[in-house]
């Protein structure tokens, strides 16, 4: 039988009942013959709880001592979820990121993984034991400790699966796999059976928070096969792979809102070469990462260059800008907070004319106004006001799903 890495989220190991649940779920996968990893998050809201006690001592942690106060939500949980397995008769072993091979650099909160030695989890799997790992975690040159930023769990799985070669990595969450729209705010969002890596990847890049956009670059990378699916209902989820046999069908596979969006408008700028170059190498220096740009026409010497960012990196972005005010000649920052981009994903829409032309009656026939657009080859993402966002999400998934398997 095969290798299968099983990932399980906050939600899935909130409490003793749940954690007995997962242990049912990793038994189950052994029980028939499969060689089983589990890499586990912290439970629940433990993570937000530990942030906030740090709060209490040091409001301004270094980040090395926060990765160390962080990582000890996923050993509880680990070490739980293996006194639940050994409680039911089974052989199991928890290792920490460390012990489980994570080497990665020294960016404490947001490190990058730069290789799995995996000799202890090999020589653990090759004893016929269970293996749980702690996710979103390793340890850096100077064998400290550090958490891989949001969404480390999920890219804790997909690279041990990957340097594994798994036959398949499972990401157990509290849905029963990707849908066409959040269900939590738009009717009528159902779950896709497939779905391909750069649709997925586009997905949780715009707000969609079933994957991380990290783990599935890297699952796209390395081939790694994916399922999402639920810990709760027993049933099967949304593959993700590298060409999906829906493809064709669907014209649009998902809708995503993203109200983590913020946009400046910096105004009255010398129309001449070099003023774009200037600004976004600023933004660059800053480290702050823009998305949607737009640029106004050159009228009487001056233009306008709007472009979006997230609302952490809003105020950073303005001040730069202000501080350099005189070099760049600009008349001022206009800056609004109140927006989100809403966003269509699909792989058919390349080959089939008038996807956009649909997107933008469903809104025009909804009386919402379009503030900026950005389009690739499988997205096209507009910017609408915050108040609009839910309703916008609604109507153009009305207006691609209506029916189902009709576009």
């Amino acid at each position: 039988m095969g290798l299968i890495v099983q990932k399980f989220g906050g939600s899935s190991v909130a409490d003793a009942d749940r954690i007995r649940n997962v242990a049912r779920i990793i038994t189950e996968t052994y029980r028939r013959g499969h060689k089983v990893v589990a890499v586990l998050s912290a439970q629940g809201d433990t993570t937000d709880d530990l942030i906030a006690k740090a709060a209490e001592i040091n409001p301004n942690a270094s980040k090395r001592e926060m990765d160390m106060l962080l990582s000890t939500g996923e050993q509880i949980s680990c070490s739980l979820c293996a006194m639940a397995i050994e409680a039911m008769g089974y052989p199991v072993i928890s290792l920490t990121g460390w012990q489980a091979g994570f080497r990665t650099n020294s960016a404490y909160g947001d490190a990058r993984i730069k290789r799995v030695d995996v000799e202890r989890v090999l020589t653990e799997l090759d004893k016929n034991t269970i293996v749980i790992v702690t996710g979103f975690q390793g340890i850096n040159k100077y064998d400290d400790i550090t958490t891989l930023g949001r969404g480390g769990s999920d890219t804790s799985a997909v690279a041990l699966a990957a340097v594994l070669q798994a036959d398949l990595c499972q990401i157990f969450t509290d849905v029963d796999g990707v849908y066409t729209a959040d269900p939590r705010h738009v009717t009528g969002a159902r779950m896709l059976e497939e779905i391909t890596y750069d649709e997925m990847l586009e997905l949780a890049t715009l707000g969609a928070q079933v994957l991380h956009n990290r783990s599935v670059e890297m699952a796209k990378r390395y081939g790694v096969n994916l399922e999402v699916l639920s810990s709760f209902s027993g049933k099967p989820g949304t593959k993700v792979k590298e060409g999906a046999k829906t493809m064709e069908k669907l014209h649009v596979s998902g809708v995503a809102c993203d109200k983590n969006v913020a946009r400046l408008a910096v105004v009255g700028l010398p129309d001449e070469p070099g003023i774009a170059f200037k600004i976004f190498s600023l933004m660059a220096k800053e480290n702050v990462n823009v998305d949607i740009i737009l640029q106004s026409i050159g009228r009487h010497n001056t233009k306008d260059i709007s472009f979006t960012v997230g609302k952490q990196d809003m105020e950073r972005a303005k001040q730069a800008l202000e501080a350099r005010k005189e070099a760049l000649g600009f008349d001022h920052v206009d800056v609004n907070d109140a927006i989100a981009k809403v966003s269509i994903v699909g792989a058919g829409m390349i080959h089939n004319p008038g996807v956009a032309a649909k997107m933008f009656e469903a809104l025009y026939n909804a009386a919402i106004n379009i503030h900026m657009i950005a389009t690739s080859e499988i997205k096209i993402s507009v910017l609408v006001d915050l108040s609009e966002a839910d309703r916008a999400a609604q109507v153009i998934h009305d207006r691609f799903f209506h029916e189902v398997g009709v576009q």
